[in-house]
């Protein structure tokens, strides 16, 4: 059954014996997976029964399942008890593997097996070793003749490593204090978000332009202008991603405006090597992609903070005058009306593209100068406040990772 003994390269102090190595399937014996009642039948779903899928696994503690079933749904099902895990066959690549522990008695469909064990295993110390070994369960997937998956055979003939149970529940505790302190940061991550998006709401997503909430010593009315009336416009240089290099020239390509900046842009992490006649930031610039695949998606901009950044191609580039503030230029033409009058004015099919002869046509309506730079910086201190619970999240992750790695075999 033990096929060796081996330890950890960390371990709490005072635990000196090696670890059992065996099979999985010894310690879990005979696995269970589920099944899907007939959907045809309506009579199967909408009772008080918890029915697990993949699409529930979180790697942590299931808390919630958002389909139930009825007395009839689980004649051919097994109810399965709290603190069950339960681990994903298939069901899509990036899927298989993931886990979950019951936090109720629940049942399962048939992408998943169910681990319950007849040994002292702490099941949250297994939960954590397996997911610490996910990318094996992937490559034994990506080696199968058909669809990739895992098999109930598979799960069993994995190995499995664990100390006394004394050292399991130590691991466990450890883990889960760092997931507690993950998950609350992604909690305060997304109230700001939320917040955030109230806000922006209140005083730019009005299609009439004008903001349903003032700061209180500002009563003049908003100002009605065209875009090219207050600005100068250019265009970035073309660049594509098999321009970038380890090291070279910081550059913004405009795919990244969807995906990696916030409203203000003060770090750039993607380098080329400068080409002649390429446009660089002077700082205080806003830009706004050329295309993109929905009139929504490059309805969108940043202002670039930083001078010497290269500007790539297919960003249209805007120079605000003096009475206009950057950023808040960047958060209307986000989240205002603009908005909405870019995405009508985005041109084509497959691919949408917004030029600069476009923006000048841009209706905009703007406050006093000081008005726009307070609404800004609350702006910027809500982006600043969320950017560090971001990175506060990234470390904790990397110790997490760092910790898994050495403490399981």
């Amino acid at each position: 059954m033990k096929d060796e003994k081996k330890a950890p390269k960390l371990r709490f102090k005072g635990f000196t014996d090696d670890w059992e190595q065996c099979k999985l399937g010894d310690v879990y014996g005979h696995l269970y997976s589920g099944n899907t009642p007939s959907r045809k039948n309506s009579a199967n779903f909408g009772g008080d029964t918890p029915w697990i899928r993949t699409a529930d696994l979180n790697n942590g503690l299931i808390k919630s399942t958002t389909e139930f079933l009825t007395y009839e749904g689980i004649k051919q099902l097994k109810i399965l008890p709290e603190n069950t895990i339960v681990l994903a066959m298939y069901g899509g690549f990036n899927q298989i593997g993931r886990t979950g522990i019951l936090g109720f008695p629940a049942t399962i469909n048939q992408a998943l097996v169910a681990l319950t064990p007849h040994k002292n295993i702490n099941q949250f110390f297994a939960q954590s070793y397996l997911n610490r070994h996910i990318i094996d369960w992937r490559r034994v997937a990506a080696s199968s003749r058909k669809d990739p998956n895992i098999t109930k055979e598979d799960v069993e003939k994995s190995e499995f490593s664990f100390g006394s149970l004394e050292e399991q529940n130590r691991i466990s505790k450890l883990i889960s204090r760092l997931d507690h302190t993950i998950t609350l940061h992604e909690e305060k991550k997304q109230q700001l978000k939320c917040l955030k998006s109230a806000l922006l709401q209140k005083m730019f997503a009005n299609k009439s332009g004008y903001p349903a909430v003032r700061f209180e010593r500002f009563s003049n009315e908003w100002e009605q202008c065209k875009l090219g009336d207050v600005a100068n416009f250019s265009k970035g240089t073309g660049y594509s991603k098999s321009d970038l290099k380890r090291t070279g020239s910081p550059i913004i390509l405009y795919g990244c405006l969807y995906t990696k900046y916030e409203t203000i842009i003060r770090n750039v992490d993607t380098f080329v090597v400068p080409k002649s006649g390429s446009v660089f930031s002077k700082g205080g610039e806003v830009i706004v992609p050329g295309s993109g695949e929905t009139a929504e998606d490059i309805s969108i901009a940043s202002v670039v903070e930083p001078t010497g950044i290269l500007l790539g191609g297919d960003l249209n580039i805007i120079y605000p005058n003096s009475d206009l503030d950057p950023t808040f230029l960047a958060i209307t033409i986000s989240h205002g009306k603009p908005h909405f009058d870019m995405a009508r004015r985005a041109q084509g099919k497959s691919i949408v593209h917004l030029h600069n002869a476009d923006l000048k046509h841009i209706s905009l309506k703007t406050p006093n100068l000081s008005e726009q730079k307070r609404i800004s910086k609350i702006f910027e201190v809500f982006d600043q406040t969320i950017t560090l619970h971001d990175q506060k999240l990234s470390l904790l992750k990397r110790v997490k990772q760092t910790l898994l790695q050495k403490m399981f075999i």
